[in-house]
């Protein structure tokens, strides 16, 4: 049982009252005191701080522009996976693109490619303004008599393999010179092989006409063996090998995995500083995760 507060002695009631009073006190000390701030702000300062805030804001709001990736206009017959892929057409509309290019058919109207691709009316909202059609196209739209050369396009199955063609076989197709073709050819060689066709698009100092004439003619058939590298435990300079991947890159790969203590899929390194959609395209079929 315990004991009733009338039970104290005087004595020990007055410090009971005391304790109380004193907490009270406090209590109400902390509730109604206001600091004053050791320093001041003027309203001059306050208007600087802000304009310099907004300032830095701005400067970040550019650089996040500068590094998409940009899409140039192009010709909708020729739609390459990248610019479908960053447009957000899905796989399946993309491949319907390149058959019906592989077929030799040309694109007229963006009806037909919506029609062929199957895009929704809102995506092609959003890809037509990237169109840029032909000039013999334009001057059919105005003289719809005017006949115009039809250009052949090449199945998958009549193009040879980009992986064995000669010096020789290059300098055949019309428009290709010697110095291009063996820069195709030693790009081939430093990487043992093109993984896919659009890698051809990675050789510094080619022209992107003359790449499509090669592509017209060659693809890639017998892709190269490769021993794909474990991003988890390569070193930055291991990393550094793959092509496209610089070392600085390679090093930020290693610091981003030891910081959430390894990486669980390979699409995490879209989010990196200097990674691009199209660099991770290529990079991507170099490496793997245990």
């Amino acid at each position: 049982m315990f004991k009733s507060h009338f039970n104290y002695d005087k004595r020990k009631r007055s410090g009971i009252l005391f304790f109380a009073v004193i907490t009270s006190i406090c209590l109400a000390a902390i509730i109604l005191y206001k600091p004053v701030p050791k320093y001041t702000v003027s309203s001059e300062e306050k208007e600087r701080v802000l304009a310099f805030q907004a300032e830095i804001d701005s400067l970040k709001a550019i650089e996040l522009e500068k590094r998409k990736p940009k899409i140039f206009p192009f010709n909708p017959t020729l739609l390459t996976d990248f610019n479908g892929y960053k447009l957000g057409m899905s796989i399946d509309e993309i491949d319907r693109v390149i058959r019906f290019r592989e077929s030799g058919k040309w694109f007229n109207s963006s009806a037909e490619f919506q029609k062929v691709s199957g895009v929704s009316d809102s995506l092609l909202a959003v890809i037509e303004p990237y169109f840029k059609w032909p000039e013999w196209l334009k001057e059919q739209r105005k003289n719809p008599t005017t006949k115009r050369k039809t250009r052949i396009w090449k199945t998958t199955e009549e193009k040879d393999d980009l992986n064995t063609a000669t010096l020789n076989d290059l300098l055949v197709i019309d428009g290709v010179n010697q110095v291009d073709a063996e820069k195709v050819l030693a790009h081939r060689d430093k990487i043992k092989g093109y993984q896919i066709d659009y890698q051809i698009h990675t050789v510094y100092g080619v022209p992107k006409d003359v790449k499509r004439l090669i592509l017209n003619h060659f693809t890639v058939k017998a892709k190269p063996e490769i021993i794909a590298i474990n991003v988890n435990k390569a070193t930055a300079s291991d990393l550094s090998t793959v092509p496209l991947l610089d070392f600085d890159l390679a090093k930020e790969i290693v610091d981003y995995r030891l910081l959430r203590e390894g990486i669980i899929s390979l699409e995490e390194l879209k989010d990196l500083d200097g990674m691009t959609d199209f660099k991770y395209g290529i990079i991507k079929l170099y490496l793997h995760i245990d």
